[in-house]
């Protein structure tokens, strides 16, 4: 395991810009002004949508003109719905990580809130908002926006509390020693050591986001149909009215969105995140990005980055400051019999808060659970034997969409994040690929599944796995690429090749990230079942036996005991799987695959 000052020196705090002074350039300062100028425009054109009137039907143009608007609307809702992520999922797995008795509760609601499909959340979500902003868009703008976040947020919180597991012991001794307060000690050693695996799955959470979006975008709820302009909305119309023109421009345009969120974003962030890798080896010079290079000498940047800075040192020059008591100085001991009483105090409504703050978890939670059995008890006997035979019939295709994912996603991970000039060039690739919304590409794999003699019983396994695929690849690349290059050096003077490569030194290496890829692509596989199991191409619907399918059945006839049903059954078995197979899994890893562990 790398020493504890050289692991401090690697994961210093984040500096997005080079530390060498760049040469400050008018083409920068002239190119960032109308990327903020547009960034407005953009905000403001995504503000009037969101508050204007609520329309009972919004009519979608399919004129390619009306394309880009409908991109900005779609890229604003992803991009909302990852903040919210984001944030969520720091403060989930913090709590989770820090607070032993919460994590009882936590990571058993975790795994059942991950295993609730779309559609699971869409009909009380819609419904709720819409009458409680009944007047403008906003209610239904939120409600898909929080259909995006339920798609992108549960793997961000398996890598960041696995992450949090991860960090040495000698890095939280040393913020200890330096007397780290939690936001130091998260802005010092947590997030940039969860830098790498969060970046990926962040990456992989917004294609999650995307995989829905015909759906969210464009749903129906019994008798009800609601659409928001948007990409997805605009394919699911070009679908329904079969104008192939109109499809092939939808795709042309989310392939753009794709690629210029991917190289003005996502790229950049990986580079820059590679600074916190924990190695003793030195590493040649940082590689960068034209897009940081341009940031980095923009005047008008560096000026605005300074400025809180400077206003903090001013505020603070203002401000009283707190005199040390002379007791305390005189007689430490007396100090501390003096503050006793208060810290006692503190301790006492910390913990009254949380107990607050549990009962009313426990009593909402509760009340959710009488209103579900009241459902529950409206589906009978037949019903429910139907609901589980197709459970088991889900079940098969998720397992073989898992197997045959693994057999290339954990090799080519590997590839990916073992040699930094391959991942330059395939990040572009797979980045398009994994964010590509798989619901509209199809009714074109659907055709050539059905053109070779096959039918969607066994082709829903291929529709699976164009979702849920790229959560192991990604978290194998994350893990790969976190391999101390040190090791990896040692591998090869030990002459470690071949099957014992992988068996003794790969395999063990990437074991708890391949894990977490696992679970939250298993989890992807059992979201994306009511898509794959339920195709729509025209006026024709191709189905196949599972509970995918059922769930939308039911969705589209509004008939709401068996949706309940059919989502309850769906978590339960995620969740038995998760506790029974799964976390063992984790376990294994923690224990024996963790470097310096």
């Amino acid at each position: 395991m790398v020493g504890a000052g050289k692991a401090v020196r690697s994961l210093k705090t984040p500096e997005f810009l080079p530390e060498a002074k760049p040469q400050r350039s008018m083409l920068a300062d002239v190119i960032v002004v109308c990327l903020l100028g547009g960034l407005l425009v953009a905000i403001l054109t995504v503000g009037r949508e969101w508050h204007a009137p609520y329309r009972e039907e919004t009519q979608i143009d399919l004129s390619i003109a009306k394309l880009p608007l409908y991109t900005l609307y779609s890229l604003a809702r992803g991009w909302v719905a990852m903040g919210f992520s984001f944030v969520f999922a720091i403060l989930y797995a913090t709590w989770a990580y820090y607070d032993a008795r919460a994590r009882t509760v936590l990571l058993p609601v975790l795994d059942i809130l991950q295993s609730i499909p779309v559609l699971g959340f869409m009909p009380g979500l819609v419904l709720a908002l819409v009458a409680v902003f009944p007047t403008s868009n906003f209610g239904l703008e939120l409600a898909c926006v929080l259909m995006i976040f339920t798609a992108q947020v549960w793997n961000m919180v398996f890598s960041y509390y696995d992450s949090l597991k991860a960090i040495p012991a000698e890095l939280r001794q040393m913020g200890a020693l330096c007397g780290f307060s939690p936001l130091k000690r998260f802005l010092n050693i947590e997030l940039p050591f969860a830098a790498q695996g969060l970046i990926y799955n962040c990456m992989v959470s917004m294609a999650g986001g995307w995989f829905f979006l015909t759906i969210n975008e464009a749903f129906t709820l019994g008798n009800k149909n609601f659409q928001l302009p948007g990409l997805g909305s605009y394919m699911s119309v070009a679908i329904a009215q079969g104008d192939v023109t109109a499809q092939i421009a939808a795709v042309v345009a989310m392939g753009v969105m794709i690629i210029s969120v991917d190289r003005l974003i996502w790229w950049p962030l990986v580079i820059w995140s590679r600074k916190f890798k924990l190695e003793d080896t030195a590493s040649g010079p940082m590689e960068t990005t034209l897009v940081q290079r341009m940031l980095a000498r923009s005047h008008i940047l560096s000026t605005a980055a300074e400025m809180p800075v400077h206003l903090g040192k001013r505020l603070l020059d203002f401000l009283p400051r707190p005199a040390t008591p002379k007791a305390k100085l005189e007689n430490p001991a007396r100090a501390a019999e003096i503050s006793e009483p208060h810290a006692r105090a503190m301790r006492i409504g910390s913990r009254v808060f949380y107990g607050g703050l549990m009962a009313a978890i426990l009593a909402i939670g509760g009340y959710g659970l009488y209103v579900l059995a009241g459902i529950l008890a409206e589906i009978d006997l037949r019903e429910w034997t139907y609901i589980l035979s197709a459970t088991l019939a889900t079940f098969l295709r998720v397992l073989a969409a898992l197997v045959i994912s693994s057999l290339w996603t954990i090799p080519v991970g590997v590839w990916i994040g073992l040699n930094p000039r391959v991942s330059r060039f395939l990040q572009p690739v797979i980045q398009f690929a994994a964010s590509f919304p798989a619901p509209m590409l199809y009714p074109l794999v659907l055709g050539a599944i059905l053109a070779i003699g096959g039918s969607l019983q066994w082709g829903a396994v291929v529709l699976m796995m164009l979702g849920a695929q790229w959560y192991i690849l990604f978290n194998v690349a994350a893990g790969a690429q976190a391999i101390p290059a040190d090791m990896v050096a040692c591998a090869d003077v030990f002459k470690i090749n071949g099957l014992s490569r992988w068996r003794d030194f790969i395999l063990p290496a990437i074991f708890p990230s391949l894990v977490t890829g696992w679970i939250t692509s298993a989890g992807g596989a059992w979201n994306a079942s009511i898509v794959a199991e339920y195709v729509q191409q025209g006026s024709h619907t191709y189905t196949a036996f599972g509970l995918g399918e059922l769930i939308s059945q039911a969705t589209n006839k509004g008939n709401f005991d068996v949706l309940a049903g059919g989502v309850v059954v769906m978590a339960l078995t995620v969740v038995l799987i998760n506790r029974t197979f799964w976390k063992r899994m984790q376990r294994v890893g923690d224990t024996y695959c963790r470097f310096g562990g």
